[in-house]
């Protein structure tokens, strides 16, 4: 999991306690030190340190942590336990292991990773460790998740968090964006209705460099509360779309982010034999300045962008949510042209 905060917390939240003791985790008379992990906006998420162990435990937010007011119900808390154990069965040690859940109290527990043996992939893109051949191995990862649970009416009928789906994924990236953008708001909207109307596998959902630990054995996967069964492309577009984004924010390594972009789009095409790739690389291309544009004008920033790279997107994606491309290779070909000085 990622850092803890610097501060400690020796007087544990009392939820905290009350859903480790729910779980047979602790007993009334355990002692545990409880501290707070940074960087989460939709969750309390807490380190729990144990005689002779440590945990991470997570319960969901009603009421998201920025500046727009961003709501979603708390019950996709057991879809992302759900998720993580799906996941699981499919790609073992990529996702942590669920050590237990407090439905009553609203939150679960599961493995801790110590960032000296598992740091946060976005990290490491920060400080120029592009490693192409990581990027490969997670777009391996979503690529078998998403082959194992092609058509699947059982995990259809365990996912069907449509609602959940749009407040948390649709409505704060796609809809919020075009009340920013009134032209580009019919185009959004196709865009929205596609990806609704679109149910193929098992989607995570916010499949994000923050949420990927670059583990010894492979990726680990993180925070799945926005899983739902549904558009494979929205998972594809979502990753990539921040592969674009890095090289704004750090561009010296620019074509490194892309080569990472095309290693991972190749070795997810690889397992994709549900619907004919072309169609799928094509939904993707078309979603991805949607979500790209998003980050800038959304109801979630990338919160490293400057004003001039805000400016840079909203020219790029504007472009090509006007004119889509038809594949994603092209998508990134144009954005390095862009961007190139």
């Amino acid at each position: 999991m990622p850092p803890a905060d610097t501060e400690d917390i020796a007087q544990d939240p009392q939820w905290l306690r009350r859903g480790l003791e729910r779980m047979a985790i602790v007993s009334t008379n355990s002692t545990i030190v409880a501290r707070p992990l940074a960087g989460g906006v939709s969750s309390d998420i807490y380190r729990v340190d144990l005689p002779g162990s440590s945990l991470c435990i997570k319960r969901a937010l009603p009421t998201l942590k920025v500046a727009a007011l961003w709501q979603a119900p708390v019950e996709r808390n057991r879809y992302e336990v759900e998720w993580m154990r799906t996941a699981a069965g499919i790609v073992p040690g990529a996702v942590p292991t669920i050590l237990g859940e407090d439905p009553e109290g609203g939150c679960f527990a599961m493995d801790w990773f110590a960032p000296e043996t598992h740091p946060v992939w976005k990290a490491e893109l920060a400080a120029g460790a592009i490693s192409v051949a990581f990027a490969a191995r997670v777009g391996d990862v979503l690529g078998r998740i998403h082959a194992a649970t092609a058509d699947r009416d059982d995990v259809a009928a365990r996912f069907a968090t449509d609602d959940i789906f749009f407040a948390i994924r649709l409505e704060p990236y796609l809809v919020a964006t075009g009340g920013a953008h009134p032209d580009l708001a019919p185009r959004l909207g196709q865009l929205v209705e596609t990806t609704r109307r679109t149910r193929r596998v098992l989607v995570h959902g916010d499949f994000s460099p923050k949420n990927i630990l670059c583990g010894p054995g492979g990726p680990v996967i993180l925070d799945a509360e926005c899983a739902w069964y549904g558009d494979p492309a929205f998972d594809l577009a979502f990753v990539l779309n921040h592969l674009l984004l890095k090289g704004l924010w750090r561009p010296a390594w620019r074509d490194r982010y892309l080569e990472a972009f095309a290693a991972l789009a190749g070795a997810y095409a690889t397992h994709v034999a549900w619907e004919p790739w072309a169609a799928l690389d094509a939904r993707t291309a078309a979603l991805l300045p949607g979500l790209l544009l998003g980050r800038a004008d959304g109801k979630s920033p990338a919160e490293y962008l400057t004003a001039a790279d805000r400016g840079e997107i909203r020219a790029f994606a504007g472009e090509l949510l006007r004119h889509p491309l038809p594949q994603l290779h092209a998508v990134a070909q144009r954005w390095g042209e862009r961007m190139r000085p």
